[in-house]
């Protein structure tokens, strides 16, 4: 089994089992990246909650967390874990967080080009009949969601 073929699995397991903690923990569990890192691989945890996360928000979730994925060890092998906020630019993934973040500046990247250009910036109107939908400058563009390679606000 390749790599990609066992990210998609450990991330789609360890989400699976940390959502329910983190909805205990009243923390939103943005997302999870198993990624290779230059020292062995890291499992990577974005949280968020509507007031902002901390370092101690960060630090209690890793604690946690850890304990839940040692008992269930979804991850084969050592691996690093890393719990950390979106950040200002959060990244935007699940149909949710485009109607959430609506009103909002972002940068959307495409996979294929849509009208010769695979990147748009401009102000998120939410989703229309299933379709992401941006206004840029010059006009108003609709995405399916599985067309989007990278979403995120666009403060910075």
């Amino acid at each position: 089994m390749g790599f990609e073929h066992r990210k998609m699995e450990i991330e789609s397991r360890v989400s699976e089992l940390l959502t329910p903690l983190a909805v205990y923990e009243q923390i939103e569990l943005v997302c999870v990246e198993y990624l290779k890192g230059p020292r062995g691989p890291v499992l990577r945890l974005v949280i968020d909650k509507p007031s902002g996360v901390n370092v101690d928000d960060c630090a209690r979730f890793s604690r946690v967390a850890s304990d839940v994925l040692d008992v269930h060890d979804p991850v084969p092998g050592s691996y690093n874990l890393e719990v950390s906020s979106p950040g200002i630019n959060r990244p935007l993934f699940k149909p949710e967080d485009f109607e959430r973040f609506s009103d909002q500046k972002v940068l959307v990247k495409t996979v294929a080009a849509i009208d010769g250009r695979r990147r748009f910036r401009g102000i998120l109107k939410g989703i229309r009949d299933g379709r992401v939908v941006v206004e840029t400058v010059d006009e108003e563009f609709e995405f399916p969601l599985e067309s989007i390679a990278k979403a995120r606000l666009d403060i910075l």
